[in-house]
């Protein structure tokens, strides 16, 4: 008998390495199916991609037009009108989902699909498939300047845009004054609407300061957020949310809001364009610079600018963080700073990651009591 190589010993064989090109036992061929990572985005390139406003025209599906025919077979040739009722037009749907970050993904029009014509024997035409538009938690819908939905928990649902209802078929207006209707009705059309999507952060605590203030470091040293860090003004263009992870698995979620200056809520800067996002967050973590001449003035501006963009956000429940405390000017500015303001002071280096643990504990401490608030409300608190 003759032998013959089987697939095991083709593997094995270094002749029979070279004749299959693909091999489940190679190392080579299994080193190139790992997964790759994926690439950090530089800040100028995460700004095409994030977009928290879009104008968006949404037409609802027209519905279908009614049947027009008559019932006619073998010994009953007159056997009446049996054109069906047409079906109604889709609608266009806004849905909150959490695994949507940015509304970049957003197109500018939307427009449901058509019902189906009425058929014969009073059969209905087929209504239209609703059109989901999925955008990330936290997007307010205006409409004419006015707000007409707040899409705050995942998975709900706003109709942008009902459908057009399906026209009578002849079947509809059958009477004892006429017994042959040839009356039928088109569909109506669909909703037609011209809508403004506003996306604003929803971040349990915000971190508020002036550019270069360490708002960006102090992300990256409590979180796995990587945003971008630099020895110049506006590093940061985009919001960034990072989460910090305790160990009886709750989650808070921690907002970089990009650096205001004086007149920000004139629109200076990068002005109201992201002051909205400080809107959501339950609780602010105002960040100083202790190194600068005067640092409590930093804090006297920060909640001025606050206070003019909306009346009562500077009255939130916050913390000061004085940055940069491993600087030798930083240490004989804190005594100073808490002499002159009344909120508590946290002192600390996102740098060297000095009394981090501090911040961490009080976090915690602001996260549980947001949580009981809402509880005692009769609402059901944010989770990440």
């Amino acid at each position: 008998a003759l032998w013959r190589p089987t697939l095991p010993s083709l593997l094995l064989s270094p002749a029979g390495r070279r004749q299959l090109p693909f091999s489940t036992t190679c190392a080579r061929c299994s080193k190139n199916r790992r997964l790759r990572q994926k690439r950090a985005l530089s800040e100028r390139k995460l700004t095409r991609y994030f977009v928290d406003h879009r104008k968006v025209r949404v037409v609802g599906g027209q519905g279908g037009e009614g049947g027009h025919s008559f019932y006619s077979e073998p010994r009953k040739i007159f056997g009446g009108p049996d054109g069906g009722n047409g079906g109604d037009g889709g609608h266009v749907i806004l849905k909150a989902d959490q695994q949507m970050k940015s509304l970049a993904s957003v197109l500018p029009f939307y427009q449901g699909f058509h019902g189906e014509r009425g058929g014969r024997k009073n059969c209905y035409g087929a209504n239209g498939a609703y059109v989901y538009v999925k955008v990330p938690i936290g997007t307010l819908v205006k409409e004419d300047g006015e707000v007409v939905a707040d899409l705050t928990q995942h998975g709900e649902e706003y109709v942008a845009a009902y459908g057009g209802a399906g026209g009578k078929g002849n079947r509809f207006f059958l009477s004892n004054e006429n017994r042959a209707p040839t009356l039928f009705t088109p569909g109506e059309p669909g909703q037609e609407r011209v809508l403004h999507l506003e996306l604003r952060t929803t971040a349990h605590a915000g971190l508020v300061g002036f550019p270069n203030a360490g708002k960006s470091s102090l992300l990256r040293a409590i979180s796995r957020a990587k945003p971008a860090v630099a020895a110049y003004p506006f590093t940061t263009l985009n919001p960034h949310v990072g989460i910090v992870h305790y160990q009886d698995y709750e989650q808070v979620a921690v907002a970089d809001i990009p650096g205001l200056i004086k007149g920000a809520h004139q629109n200076r800067g990068l002005g109201v364009a992201f002051l909205r996002h400080i809107e959501r967050c339950r609780f602010l973590l105002y960040v100083v610079d202790l190194s600068v001449s005067q640092p409590w003035i930093q804090l006297q501006d920060l909640k001025y600018e606050l206070e003019q963009y909306k009346k009562g956000l500077s009255e939130r429940p916050c913390v000061v963080i004085g940055n940069k405390i491993d600087l030798a000017q930083s240490r004989i500015n804190l005594p100073l700073l808490k002499e002159r303001i009344g909120d508590r002071v946290i002192a600390l280096s996102a740098l060297t990651g000095d009394n981090l643990e501090e911040l961490l504990w009080h976090l915690r401490e602001l996260y549980d009591a947001y949580v009981k608030t809402e509880q005692s409300r009769g609402r059901s608190p944010v989770k990440w």
